[in-house]
């Protein structure tokens, strides 16, 4: 009797993969309880072999975290969460250049 080369499907490797990233995505969580990653959980899906961690409808309207490993892609995400939290050093560093002048700091709101 003839042995059949036993390649392994494509949809067994892909559930072990994402397998994987579901458990390293819980340890993420579990190390980082604040995190924007642990309290807001983004969509984990691998794309041209990157990670990519998502929340929102879609890559151009949503946040974003992209990296080589699952843990990378979380980092980045909880990154850009963050950042989009705090404002820009440029816009801060005017803000509070204006604070010392009589008024509000914000020029289309009168004091």
């Amino acid at each position: 009797m003839k042995k059949a080369n036993r390649i392994p499907s494509i949809s067994a490797h892909l559930v072990d993969q994402t397998a994987a990233a579901i458990e390293i995505m819980q340890h993420y969580c579990e190390a980082h309880p604040g995190s924007p990653t642990a309290v807001r959980s983004p969509r984990l899906f691998i794309r041209s072999g990157v990670w990519v961690a998502l929340l929102g409808p879609s890559v151009e309207e949503g946040i974003i975290g992209i990296g080589a490993t699952v843990e990378a892609a979380l980092r980045a995400f909880d990154q850009q969460y963050l950042a989009g939290l705090h404002p820009p050093a440029e816009w801060s560093s005017r803000r509070r250049s204006r604070s010392g002048r009589k008024g509000s700091s914000y020029p289309h709101v009168q004091a």
